[in-house]
């Protein structure tokens, strides 16, 4: 049980401090970046993130319920479950939000992008801080949940 608090409590710290410097540091930077250079930037961000983000939130979710089931009847049970449902409330924001703005800017170059490029990575980035904030929420609880164990 405690290996999996910490493998748990790992992953998904990682997550958020990926998710976290892309929503205040990169995002930021890139969006500065005149039109060619953000747009390829982003795009290619998209592509490589795009890949590796879905396993790692279903990743998290699959650990933090496998938590909530081996402490199932503990307190730190209802907390991993609160965990797991915020958890999972962050993948369906992703996947109906995020995605299709990520789909449709990976695909942008310097030639040929809409004239509203800049605010639908505007959208993109106030919905991923959203979605940080989500996350961060499901890392405490999961943090707490394993200090109660």
């Amino acid at each position: 049980m405690t290996v999996l608090a910490v493998v748990t409590a790992t992953v998904i710290g990682l997550m958020v401090g990926v998710e976290l410097a892309v929503a205040a540091v990169l995002n930021p930077i890139l969006l500065r970046l005149p039109a060619g250079a953000s747009l390829a930037a982003r795009a290619d961000g998209g592509r490589v993130l795009g890949r590796l983000m879905p396993w790692w939130y279903v990743g998290s979710l699959a650990l933090t319920a496998a938590l909530a089931a081996v402490t199932w009847g503990t307190p730190a049970a209802a907390t991993a479950v609160v965990a797991g449902v915020l958890l999972a409330v962050s993948v369906v924001l992703s996947v109906t939000l995020l995605v299709p703005i990520n789909n449709r800017s990976r695909t942008w170059t310097a030639e040929r992008h809409p004239d509203d490029w800049r605010e639908q990575h505007r959208r993109w980035d106030r919905l991923h801080l959203g979605r940080v904030a989500i996350i961060t929420a499901s890392f405490v609880l999961v943090l707490v949940a394993t200090t109660s164990l």
